[in-house]
C-alpha cells in the first residue's frame, strides 16, 4: 500500500481532524483530563485533535492497533523517538534563523539544521530496515522512506550539504588584534604559539588547577563583531561562501512533507504509550480489544477508570478492576446500588472503554470486546444555569430529549443519576419512558439510578450493583457485580461516619 498517514488510513479523514474540537461529553467521562495528562510535554505536536477525532471504521482503528504493538518493542520506540528529537533539534535550529540577524550566522544554522534532517532521515532507514515490522502502516512508511532516502532528491541534498560542510572545515584565516582594530586575513601556516606556550609553561604545572577559559554558547548568534569578522572572512573565500549562499537559496523547502506528517502523527503512538506505561509498571492490565460497528455484544475483564486510576497511583492508593458483559439481546446495564459506592466511575469507565477504543488506542483491562459507535452521548447532573431560566427537572429533560433525537442504533448513551429534582414516583415514571425509548432504539446504555425498578424494565436491561463489605456496610468494596437490584443504600452508615444521624445532631445543638 502506498503511504500517506501513520494514522489515518484515508487521506480526507486526516485533512478534517485539524479542525475538531474536544467533544462535549469529554467532561462527564473525565477524558479531557487523561487527554491532558497524555499529551503533557508534547504540547509543540498538537496532539489533541487527533485524539478528539473518532473513528468508524474498523479497518482504521485495526490498522492505529497493529501500529502500536509494533511500538510495543522497546528498541523500536527508542529509535523513534530518536528520530523525534533529532527532528525537535532542526525546528530548534531553523526557529533560531529567525531570531538572527546576520546573514551568513543565519546560513550556517540553515546547513546545520539540514545536515541533522539528513541524520534522521538516515538513521530511522537504518533502524526500521533492522526492525521486525508487522503493521501495514510501518511497513508502507518504511518502504516509503527507503525510496526517499534512496531518490535523486534526497541523494541530492545530501551530497550538497556534505559537500558543503567539507569545503567550510577548510576555511582558515589570522586575526590581528590591535586596541580596536581587527584585521582579518588570509592564513600563512603561522606556527600555533599557544601551542608553543602551553608547551614552554608545562614544567611550572603544579596539579590540577582551575580552568579560566570561558564556554562559549554555540547556539546563540554573532555580536556585531563577531558578524563583521565572518564577513571579512567571506571575502577572503567568496568562492565557498557564494555556494553557502547558492545553498540556502536551492534547498529552502527541504523536509519532505510526508517525513514532516509522520515526525507529528507518530507521536499519537508514542504519547499513549508513554502514559500507559506507569499503569503497566504498577501491574495494571491493559489489551487490544475486539472491535466490530455491527455486533452489541460487548464485554471487558479488569476494567479501570482511567483518569481516577492516575490519581490513585499518584497516592499509592489500590486501584480497583471492574468486569461488564452484554450478550445476545441485552443493550443496557442498569447500575444502583449504595451512594460512594463506585457507581459513576463504573460509567465513566464504560465511556473510556468505548472511546479509547474506537480511536485505536489499547484499554484498561485483561480482554474486552467493544462496540465501534457512532457517536458517544453523557447526561451527567449539572447546575442550574440561572441563563437559561430553566429548573433543574426541565433542564434534564431538555436535555435528554436532545439525546434521544439526535442517537442512532449506533450510539452509546450514559446516564448518570437523572431526575434526582423531582420525587420518586415521578422520576420512576420518567425514567421508564426513557427506558422504553433506549430500547426501541436498540443503542446500548449505561444508566446509573436510584430507580431499582428500571433494573428489569426488559429483556435487554442488566442489573449491576455497587457492593459493601459483608462485615462492614459502612466500608465501599467499589466493585460492581452483576445482580438483582436490591434497594439498599446503606446511608444510615455515612450518616454515621459523618455524624449527621438523627441523634449525633440533636447532640451536636444540644436539643
Amino acid at each position: 500500500m502506498a503511504f500517506h498517514s501513520i494514522l489515518f488510513v484515508k487521506t480526507e479523514d486526516g485533512v478534517s481532524s485539524e479542525s475538531v474540537e474536544e467533544p462535549g461529553f469529554f467532561p462527564d467521562l473525565n477524558l479531557d483530563q487523561i487527554i491532558s495528562a497524555i499529551t503533557f510535554g508534547k504540547e509543540e505536536y498538537n496532539l489533541k485533535p487527533f485524539f478528539y477525532t473518532s473513528l468508524h471504521d474498523p479497518d482504521a482503528v485495526k490498522y492505529r492497533y497493529e501500529i502500536m504493538q509494533d511500538l510495543e518493542n522497546a528498541v523500536l520506540l527508542e529509535n523513534i523517538k530518536a528520530f523525534a528529537r533529532r527532528m525537535r533539534a532542526m525546528l530548534r535550529h531553523l526557529n533560531l534563523i529567525n531570531q538572527l540577524s546576520y546573514r551568513y550566522n543565519k546560513e550556517g544554522w540553515f546547513l546545520t539544521a539540514v545536515d541533522t534532517y539528513c541524520e534522521a532521515v538516515q538513521c530511522l532507514v537504518q533502524d526500521l530496515t533492522a526492525a521486525d515490522l508487522a503493521s501495514h502502516g510501518l511497513l508502507a512508511f518504511r518502504e516509503y522512506l527507503t525510496d526517499y532516502a534512496q531518490s535523486e532528491e534526497f541523494t541530492t541534498l545530501f551530497t550538497a550539504t556534505e559537500q558543503l560542510k567539507a569545503d567550510l572545515s577548510t576555511v582558515s584565516y589570522c586575526l590581528l588584534i590591535k586596541d580596536s582594530r581587527i584585521t582579518v586575513r588570509n592564513y600563512a601556516a603561522e606556527i600555533d604559539y599557544s601551542a608553543v606556550v602551553d608547551e614552554t609553561f608545562a614544567k611550572f604545572k603544579q596539579g590540577a588547577v582551575t580552568d579560566y577559559r570561558i564556554k562559549l554558547a554555540t547556539d546563540t548568534g554573532l555580536n556585531h563583531v563577531e558578524a563583521q569578522v565572518l564577513d571579512l572572512a567571506a571575502k577572503l573565500h567568496p568562492e565557498i561562501f557564494l555556494r553557502l549562499d547558492d545553498y540556502c537559496r536551492n534547498y529552502s523547502h527541504f523536509v519532505a512533507e510526508k517525513i514532516s506528517r509522520f515526525d507529528r502523527e507518530i507521536q499519537f503512538y508514542v504519547a499513549y504509550l508513554d502514559y500507559i506505561a506507569t499503569f503497566k509498571r504498577a501491574g495494571l492490565p491493559f489489551c487490544y480489544p475486539q472491535i466490530s460497528d455491527q455486533c452489541k455484544e460487548v464485554h471487558n475483564y479488569a476494567g479501570f477508570d482511567l483518569a481516577l486510576a492516575h490519581k490513585l497511583l499518584a497516592e499509592n492508593a489500590r486501584v480497583v478492576g471492574n468486569d461488564f458483559q452484554l450478550t445476545d439481546k441485552e443493550r443496557i446495564l442498569v447500575v444502583t446500588g449504595p451512594n460512594q459506592g463506585g457507581k459513576t466511575t463504573f460509567a465513566r469507565m464504560f465511556g473510556q472503554l468505548h472511546y479509547l477504543a474506537g480511536i485505536g488506542c489499547p484499554v484498561p483491562g485483561r480482554e474486552a470486546q467493544l462496540f465501534l459507535c457512532d457517536r458517544l452521548f453523557t447526561h451527567f447532573e449539572k447546575e442550574e444555569a440561572i441563563e437559561n431560566l430553566r429548573g433543574k427537572l426541565e433542564d434534564d429533560l431538555v436535555r435528554i430529549y436532545h439525546i434521544l433525537n439526535q442517537a442512532t442504533a449506533s450510539s452509546i448513551i450514559i446516564l448518570n443519576e437523572i431526575f434526582t429534582s423531582t420525587t420518586l414516583k415521578d422520576a420512576a415514571l420518567l425514567g421508564r419512558k426513557i427506558m422504553q425509548r433506549i430500547s426501541q432504539l436498540d443503542l446500548l446504555c449505561v444508566c446509573v439510578t436510584f430507580i431499582d425498578e428500571l433494573a428489569a424494565c426488559s429483556e435487554k436491561t442488566v442489573s449491576m450493583v455497587s457492593t459493601v463489605a459483608p462485615e462492614n456496610p459502612a466500608s465501599r468494596t467499589y466493585k460492581i457485580i452483576r445482580k438483582p437490584a436490591d434497594g439498599l443504600s446503606y446511608a444510615i452508615f455515612i450518616a454515621e461516619k459523618y455524624r449527621l444521624t438523627y441523634d449525633c445532631l440533636k447532640e451536636r445543638l444540644q436539643l
